[in-house]
């Protein structure tokens, strides 16, 4: 991430009547606090744009791969009656299976035809990507590259913010400094379409080392 260099400002302070009694305010204080949380947020923005700018320029050539679309069209087909509570059922096992290390259910989505290939896009990043994961229309992983806590992303703003929202639809997450990797992370998540048909099946989220953007 770049390096920022905050001018030097010098202190004072001002004086304001506020009924019988003298205010001291320290002006300093409110100066150098404004001019930080602006130069965040035009850092946010800028971030976000490269960010967008990267996915429409290199995620787009493989995003429509056909292992990744005939996975999620054949999940999207075998949950097609899937209800809320199967959903959170099926969450609850992923979880358990995290925690302890690994299971059945895991060691199937990792397996799959769609998280080798998600582990390859990752691999030959060159370290950009730290994980990538795909979903279905229903928000649960259908392959990815790295596990993740949870097997149901239907309640997050990464599969609300995407799929739900249509073709074409990017979101960015706020960038998060990772304790694993010592580095500044963000995830940007797209919805995924069917190049036959150009409806939205399901969602992909990546996840950048927001200091290689």
């Amino acid at each position: 991430m770049n390096q920022i260099t905050i001018p030097k400002i010098k202190m004072f302070h001002i004086t304001m009547q506020k009924g019988p009694k003298m205010k001291i305010i320290d002006t300093l204080k409110i100066t150098f606090f404004t001019f930080i949380l602006t130069l965040i947020g035009f850092s946010a923005y800028a971030q976000e744009d490269v960010a967008k700018a990267h996915i429409k320029n290199n995620v787009a050539k493989w995003i429509g791969n056909a292992t990744l679309i005939t996975g999620i069209n054949a999940q999207n087909i075998r949950n097609t009656a899937l209800n809320q509570n199967e959903i959170d059922t099926q969450d609850k096992v992923w979880r358990a299976e995290v925690k302890n290390g690994g299971g059945s259910m895991t060691a199937a989505v990792l397996s799959n035809d769609v998280s080798t290939f998600l582990k390859n896009i990752r691999d030959e990043s060159g370290g950009l990507y730290t994980e990538i994961f795909a979903m279905d229309n229903k928000g649960l992983n259908v392959g990815q590259s790295d596990l993740t806590s949870d097997f149901w992303q239907g309640d997050e703003a990464k599969w609300q913010k995407t799929f739900k929202v249509g073709p074409g639809a990017i979101y960015v997450s706020e960038v998060e400094f990772d304790e694993s990797s010592q580095s500044y992370q963000i995830q940007v998540s797209v919805t995924i379409s069917d190049p036959a048909t150009g409806a939205a099946i399901g969602a992909l989220t990546i996840g950048m080392n927001a200091e290689m953007l």
